[in-house]
C-alpha cells in the first residue's frame, strides 16, 4: 500500500511541477487546454522518473517513498516539461 500513496505523490508533484513550468517559462500567447496538457505530461514523466530513481538510488529498498523516487520524479518531471514549454516556446 506504501508503495501506491507514494506513486499517488509522484503524480501529484509532476502535475504541479508542469503547472509551475507555465508560469517559469513565458509565452506570448495562450494555447486552450495548456494547463490540463501540462498536468498530464508532468504527471507522466513524474511517475516514469520515480520508477527510474527508485531502480537507480534505492536498490536495496525500493519503496516509492524514498529519497531516490521523490528526486527522480521531480527532476524527469521537470526536465520534460521544462523541455516541452522550450520547444513549443521556440515554434511561435
Amino acid at each position: 500500500m506504501e508503495n501506491w500513496i507514494g506513486v499517488g505523490i509522484w503524480i501529484v508533484m509532476g502535475g504541479v511541477i508542469g503547472l509551475a513550468m507555465k508560469v517559469v517559462v513565458k509565452r506570448p500567447d495562450t494555447t486552450p487546454g495548456h494547463s490540463r496538457l501540462l498536468f498530464i505530461l508532468g504527471a507522466f514523466a513524474a511517475v516514469i522518473g520515480g520508477m527510474l530513481g527508485v531502480g537507480i538510488l534505492e536498490f536495496d529498498n525500493p519503496v516509492a517513498l524514498s529519497l531516490g523516487g521523490m528526486a527522480g520524479a521531480a527532476a524527469f518531471a521537470t526536465l520534460m516539461t521544462w523541455v516541452y514549454r522550450w520547444g513549443v516556446k521556440g515554434l511561435t
